[in-house]
């Protein structure tokens, strides 16, 4: 996938959310100490339209939480930032006063610069200076994945740190050492399937080897103790299969388009959550399907039968 292909607020999102005590347990810990995690509630995106800029403000990730033993809540602001943009600090600021304004509680600010470059450190407060005063000077935490060195986080056995240490500063020639170790902290960490998948296609979105790279993992992974050595190949596995069933579904949307044209964003979904054999099929049925009615009708008459764990409800 290029990097001009992902969409790195839905990954970062996605992260972030499902492992939200694991995120402020890798980088922040002292906040668990006064955050009741029973309390834990993911705010609708926040948008403030209202503000004169270019662009409205969107938040990526607000939570709603309890101090321990208090009937006192406050905010956890996370704002993943993909590229570096001009007076970051500024919107960050901005952020905060909107966010405490709408909801009139106290807002704990972190910032997550994912970027490449620029690799300087950046700035993690905003002030209002003047010649004889300080104003105002507002800090957020901040997690510059560029200044991070992967090999600190070798030992954290955290799904976050696996994830991120795909984007943590990496010389080029450890790039395929950088994605064993992903794996083989992946492998201890026991997770389900769904979470397991997440976190294996963080790290292979962001940690895409080359040819020869590839070559430099699997001898690096044909060293490791046999049991471990499975583990990690059973994930490889799972980034091939994802990778033949995404390509086929490439193919099968361009096909639809060229066919029928843009269909609808609900069938466009349900057509995304097909397993492989279904996509196999509607391949075949393309030939006799000529509007997007059809398309609907053959979706609704091939829907899958839930799992028996999905049936109940588990």
């Amino acid at each position: 996938m290029s990097p001009k292909n992902i969409n790195h607020d839905r990954l970062f999102k996605e992260l972030i959310t499902t492992f939200f005590i694991e995120f402020l347990e890798l980088f922040f810990p002292a906040v668990l100490t006064y955050l009741d995690q029973n309390s834990i509630e993911f705010l609708d995106k926040e948008v403030f339209p209202e503000i004169p800029l270019a662009e409205s403000l969107e938040t990526d990730i607000v939570v709603k939480t309890k101090f321990q033993g208090k009937d006192a809540f406050f905010l956890v602001h996370v704002e993943n930032q993909a590229k570096k943009k001009p007076d970051f600090e500024k919107r960050m600021f901005r952020y905060f006063c909107l966010l405490s304004g709408k909801h009139d509680l106290p807002v704990y600010p972190i910032a997550v610069l994912s970027f490449d470059s620029p690799r300087a450190a950046q700035p993690s407060k905003y002030r209002v200076v003047f010649p004889n005063k300080v104003v105002m000077e507002f800090n957020y935490e901040l997690i510059q994945l560029n200044q991070l060195n992967w090999r600190n986080y070798l030992q954290n056995r955290n799904p976050v740190a696996a994830a991120l240490m795909a984007k943590m500063n990496i010389a080029r020639q450890d790039r395929p050492r950088v994605k064993l170790e992903c794996l083989r902290l992946l492998a201890t960490l026991r997770l389900d399937p769904a979470r397991m998948k997440l976190i294996s296609g963080f790290v292979d979105s962001y940690l895409r080897l080359n040819a020869e790279e590839e070559v430099q993992l699997k001898s690096q992974i044909s060293t490791l103790q046999s049991d471990e050595q499975e583990e990690v190949m059973e994930i490889v596995t799972s980034w091939m299969e994802q990778g033949i069933q995404l390509g086929e579904l490439k193919i099968i949307l361009g096909q639809i388009n060229r066919k029928i044209g843009e269909i609808a964003p609900q069938l466009l979904e349900r057509i995304r959550q097909l397993s492989e054999p279904k996509l196999v099929d509607l391949s075949e049925a393309l030939f006799d399907l000529s509007s997007e009615e059809n398309l609907a009708s053959w979706l609704e008459q091939n829907a899958e039968e839930p799992t028996e764990e999905e049936g109940n409800g588990s």
